[in-house]
């Protein structure tokens, strides 16, 4: 009888795990539809061309090496090895807590919720470098990134792997529930390094300093894409929680899916609230924005606040979002979607807020792991976009850029029929 409990919730963590894998995945139509719409007509398909192109060389990269590195496994060119039902079985007979206790579920499904996170964390670089940016000067980059760079900041993190042999950062008390950090401020982090070496769009910013407002091209694309981001996420948080075949790993999801909705319902009305406040408007971009900052708020850790604290949190981030992307305007950093502000500066805020609920985590462990994921994850990048500027150059020609991108560097246009250079 045991053994029949055993088979059904390995077979439910492990379809659980696969179902909140695949929701992830489909955060990767979130982004294509989020910076399509933010960016003008002209630089439509390359866009989508870059967020399927990243997609498809992040689940290479981490198969053939990214895994091996992050978890110390097989490089999985052999295959994934078919799982040992007696060795499952006997370590499941010798859990003095039975069936309830340990992480049950498939290699295989491991790999492909880990899989769908680097792609995600990959896609937070293409926004931030839209519509001036080489496509295969952003491909090569993605083949390090995805392949290197974050699978060995994911080793000091969730792997567990000190840092240089010098520290471990889970026993200075860092915690980063569904990554907050490890992926959104790390894709942050590398997309400011590139941002910075490429420089702003034409246009973007004059020469006494004034800030000119580039408008997006499709808002209800860009809608769509924050729903479907929205959605997603709760397979990014939820599937967190590793397991569900048993009352309190259940209730643990249903918690996270609660404060995950809650955190972006209140980065949404935060931050429309104060850009109706201080343009006297209601900005639709930074509604958008606001509800994107909720989410990377409380994925640090939504397990433990209540749901007042994850809408306060989310309502935190979606304020701090909005004065983050006016002040890299100020600075003249250009993102024209703001994926710098949302998962980069909204990030390290959500690695801050977790020691406000979990108790295991302290302010200083979160700081020194936030310092470690962004000094790593910014030189190596800057290093990296700099030998692709120095050997193949990573900005397309001015030429190109007024034409937009869609022309050069794919040579179909996303509305043939209406295009304009804008």
């Amino acid at each position: 009888m045991e053994q029949n409990i055993f088979h059904l919730q390995y077979a439910m963590d492990t379809f659980y795990f696969l179902v909140c894998g695949a929701l992830v995945m489909w955060m990767a139509a979130g982004f294509a539809m989020l910076e399509a719409g933010l960016v003008r007509s002209k630089n439509t398909t390359e866009i989508l061309t870059k967020n399927v192109a990243l997609f498809a060389i992040s689940c290479v990269m981490y198969l053939v090496v990214g895994y091996s590195i992050m978890y110390d496994g097989s490089l999985f060119l052999s295959g994934i090895e078919a799982v040992d039902e007696a060795a499952v079985l006997a370590d499941f007979a010798a859990r003095e807590d039975g069936f309830v206790g340990g992480s049950i579920y498939s290699g295989a499904s491991d790999f492909f919720f880990q899989v769908v996170f680097v792609a995600t964390a990959m896609s937070i670089v293409s926004g931030a470098v839209a519509e001036r940016m080489k496509l295969w000067a952003f491909l090569a980059f993605a083949v390090v990134m995805t392949g290197f760079i974050y699978p060995m900041e994911g080793a000091w993190t969730w792997g567990g792997a000190s840092v240089f042999g010098l520290y471990t950062l889970g026993d200075l008390g860092f915690s980063d529930f569904a990554g907050s950090g490890i992926v959104h401020m790390a894709g942050a982090s590398a997309a400011l390094a590139g941002v910075l070496l490429l420089g702003a769009r034409k246009g973007k910013y004059t020469k006494d300093g004034k800030v000119n407002a580039i408008p997006g091209a499709n808002m209800p694309m860009a809608t769509l894409g924050t729903f479907i981001l929205w959605m997603g996420w709760f397979g990014f948080n939820g599937g967190s929680v590793l397991k569900l075949g048993d009352i309190a790993n259940a209730n643990s999801v249903a918690m996270v899916f609660l404060n995950t909705n809650a955190a972006a319902a209140g980065g949404s009305i935060a931050a429309l609230a104060l850009s109706a406040l201080l343009f006297k408007k209601a900005d639709l971009t930074m509604a958008l924005n606001g509800a994107l900052a909720g989410l990377v708020a409380i994925t640090a850790e939504p397990s433990t606040p209540t749901a007042l604290e994850a809408t306060l949190f989310g309502a935190l981030g979606g304020i701090l979002v909005v004065g983050s992307i006016l002040a890299l305007d100020k600075l003249k950093i250009d993102d024209p979607v703001g994926a710098i502000s949302v998962h980069g500066v909204v990030g390290l805020l959500g690695l801050l807020l977790v020691p406000l609920t979990n108790d295991g985590a302290s302010f200083s462990g979160q700081l020194i792991g936030a310092a470690t994921i962004f000094v790593w994850v910014f030189v190596t990048s800057f290093i990296v976009w700099s030998i692709l500027k120095a050997v193949i150059g990573i900005r397309v020609t001015e030429e190109q850029e007024y034409e937009g991108v869609d022309r050069s560097e794919c040579g179909v246009e996303a509305y043939p029929e209406f295009v304009s250079n804008n």
